[in-house]
């Protein structure tokens, strides 16, 4: 049979245009009135996750390995969470509008098709694919070497008319509408999730609301018969700042509305449903293993906290959590798992009715992470993704910049392919922290050179003084006692060593940033025994002068000058030191006017702060839109809540940029607005990145737990 790989998009008119870039594409950069720009931040690993969504078959007559695994997705952007519908394609198909541009092929098997969670474009939407093989083949034999039509469409275009730039989580399809999360409303407290689950008809376009206003929901399953959707959700209490384990109950309510809304099961995340009265759903334990339960409701009386049982269902002896069922289904289920004996998150089969594990994906990728586990409607298929790599076809050049679609008009923003990302005066040059390290590159991804060997951070360019860059040489995260410095690299010098330390005492000095004239660096020491601000000569060091900016026992940290040299803004504990809660301040350099910024709550967060060229915004990551999904369904983020917003000098004007469940940080500004468009760079994606650190804690192990049925490998992986 003749192979073809066939990949129709539908794009609503209205989606053309709300992704389109800018008429003048051909200019890389503009002058730019003020009221533009572009901003640069880093996402912790996230530009080595190249995720892809692959399935396996369920049967043990069909042992994994490679040539069984298919990946379904395309290979473009990042792609996750997905979803098997039970709907017919041609039913999907038929409620899209502008349907007559999409044609199914004809004479070909039944489609395998996905609802799933992707990124590109520079923006998350919820995609539907369809694939169709040549031949009626059985869904459970299918080859990794055949090339399916691919069948390709947005399902929210209507929403993204509107530019309502939002994380998306978790879609399904019931009925004729789409269920999903989504962060496009603004509670307007802070600290408090955006996250709320929203319906979606995909014929019309309209969008209803399901979770109640003031409260935030996650990881919704809607029921087989679709009456039902559960989720996890805090309720009225809200999100208190954890990072690992949500302390979220699960609740039920009407899809159709979101009415009848009852609280089923208190301490659990991630549902799933059996049938409309036997739902799954993960729990830390009190032995400490994440664990998967069933709750079971009543027939004879309403459902309640009291009159649902609970049941745990998986044994202690490894974590297994994100659990995912199939309709009817009373056999199995498919989990995550971290046991004891490995590094890598798998999954797993776990049989309901014998109580053993059957292992999947570590005979097929046993160095590889997989996630989030889901299940076909046959119970034939389970799905998941993980990391493409170099193989399957998958596109997978790292990226310099990445183009995150702004809310805001005339300001774009960059997804940087390292830490601490900053653009020289001219803007022709990105320097970052390579860890260890700091890399020099060109705005276009060409001349990648690394310049400094060193663990360091904090970094920025002398705004007079071509090619030197300031930077914070030593551990990250550290006392104030520890050895780190501030040093000057010459990026362009031949000569070695080609930096000069600036400080002398080595009591955690970092955080540099120089003066608009480039004479002078504000940084942050640890030398009184408290992380306070001290200016120094930007050539000399301190060796050349020290003036000591603000004093006491508080952290004051993450200081940028302001580009007309009147103020310095920076984080600081001052409030309630040592509680981890950083707020942000403004003060003068010459130590008077100091005034609060932003308020972070309780406990909240506000850090890295930089002002824009024109000194009319300051852009900085916060937690002030709270969690947007369960940090345990994502690799391991330090701090899984954090977002890039900017507010003016004068504490107006808040607004929030990115939306997603990563954590973003260290953001700072280009000198002139740069066009929306991906560069490359010239390194490959290593698929490198780390989970959840809390799931390499293993409790007491007492009895292992292994694995029955395919017990050793069947591909010598």
């Amino acid at each position: 049979m003749k192979t073809q790989l066939l990949c129709i998009f539908f794009l609503l008119h209205s989606f053309l245009l709300c992704t389109a870039a800018p008429a003048s594409a051909s200019a890389s950069e503009h002058q730019s009135p003020v009221t533009t720009g572009s901003i640069v931040f880093a996402t912790y690993e996230r530009s080595n996750y190249a995720w892809d969504i692959f399935t396996l078959p369920t049967s043990q007559s069909h042992p994994p390995n490679p040539s069984n695994e298919l990946r379904i997705t395309d290979g473009e952007s990042v792609n996750f969470n997905g979803h098997f519908p039970s709907t017919l394609p041609s039913f999907i198909l038929s409620l899209l509008q502008n349907r007559s541009l999409i044609q199914s092929p004809k004479d070909s098997a039944p489609a395998l098709q996905l609802i799933y969670v992707t990124e590109r474009n520079g923006m998350p939407n919820v995609y539907y694919d369809a694939l169709y093989y040549g031949a009626p083949r059985s869904t459970r034999s299918r080859s990794a070497l055949e090339i399916p039509v691919r069948v390709q469409a947005p399902l929210l275009g209507l929403e993204e008319s509107k530019n309502r730039v939002s994380m998306k989580d978790r879609p399904s399809l019931s009925g004729e509408n789409l269920i999903y999360v989504s962060t496009h409303e603004d509670p307007g407290e802070p600290r408090t999730s955006w996250a709320a689950v929203y319906s979606t008809h995909l014929g019309t376009g309209m969008t209803r609301r399901l979770t109640p206003y003031g409260v935030a929901d996650f990881s919704p399953a809607v029921s087989p018969s679709g009456v039902w959707t559960a989720v996890a959700s805090y309720g009225r209490e809200g999100w208190s700042g954890e990072v690992e384990e949500l302390s979220t109950d699960i609740y039920v309510f009407l899809t159709r509305d979101g009415t009848h809304r009852v609280k089923v099961a208190e301490h659990g995340g991630w549902p799933c449903w059996v049938d409309d009265s036997t739902l799954y759903f993960h729990r830390k334990s009190e032995d400490q293993w994440m664990s998967v339960y069933k709750a079971t409701f009543p027939k004879d009386k309403p459902v309640s906290t009291n009159s649902v049982t609970i049941q745990r269902v998986t044994p202690p002896g490894l974590h297994a959590f994100t659990p995912a069922t199939s309709p009817g289904n009373h056999n199995f289920i498919a989990v995550a798992t971290r046991r004891p004996s490995s590094n890598f998150r798998h999954i797993e089969l776990f049989d309901t009715v014998r109580n053993e594990f059957i292992e999947l994906t570590r005979h097929v990728a046993p160095t590889s992470h997989h996630l989030n586990p889901f299940i076909s409607p046959d119970s034939t298929r389970v799905g998941y993704h993980k990391c493409r790599g170099e193989t399957n076809g998958g596109k997978t050049a790292k990226l310099l910049l990445e183009n995150v679609k702004s809310p805001v008009p005339n300001l774009s923003l960059f997804r940087a392919g390292g830490s601490f990302p900053t653009f020289s005066p001219t803007g022709d040059r990105i320097a970052y922290s390579e860890f260890p390290g700091i890399n020099v590159v060109n705005r276009d991804g060409s001349n990648l050179r690394k310049v400094f060997s060193w663990t360091a951070f904090a970094n920025s360019w002398n705004p007079v003084r071509k090619g030197i860059v300031y930077t914070s040489a030593g551990p990250t995260f550290s006392s104030e006692s520890t050895e780190v410095d501030i040093v000057a690299i010459d990026v362009d010098s031949v000569d070695q060593p080609n930096y000069k330390k600036l400080t002398i005492d080595g009591k955690n000095n970092a955080f540099p940033s120089p003066s608009p004239d480039g004479k002078r660096i504000v940084f942050r020491s640890g030398r009184s025994g408290h992380k306070n601000l001290y200016i120094m000569d930007a050539i000399e060091g301190e060796i050349g002068g020290l003036q000591r900016l603000t004093d006491g026992p508080w952290t004051d940290t993450m200081c940028n000058w302001s580009p007309d040299g009147d103020l310095i803004v920076f984080a600081s504990d001052r409030h309630n030191p040592g509680s981890g809660s950083f707020e942000l301040y403004l003060i003068h350099p010459n130590g008077t006017g100091l005034r609060k910024l932003i308020s972070s709550k309780s406990s909240g967060r506000t850090n890295h702060p930089w002002f824009s060229p024109d000194g009319k915004l300051i852009v900085f990551t916060t937690d002030y839109g709270g969690i947007s999904a369960e940090p345990i369904s994502n690799p391991h983020q330090y701090q899984p809540y954090g977002e890039i917003y900017t507010i003016k000098p004068d504490g107006s004007d808040l607004q929030r940029l990115t939306h997603n469940s990563y954590e973003d940080g260290t953001p700072s500004w280009a000198p002139f607005y740069i066009d929306p468009v991906d560069v490359e760079s010239p390194l490959r994606v290593q698929c490198a990145f780390e989970d959840c650190r809390f799931l390499s804690k293993m409790p007491s192990r007492g009895t292992m737990v292994e694995p029955s049925g395919l017990a050793q490998p069947q591909c010598g992986a």
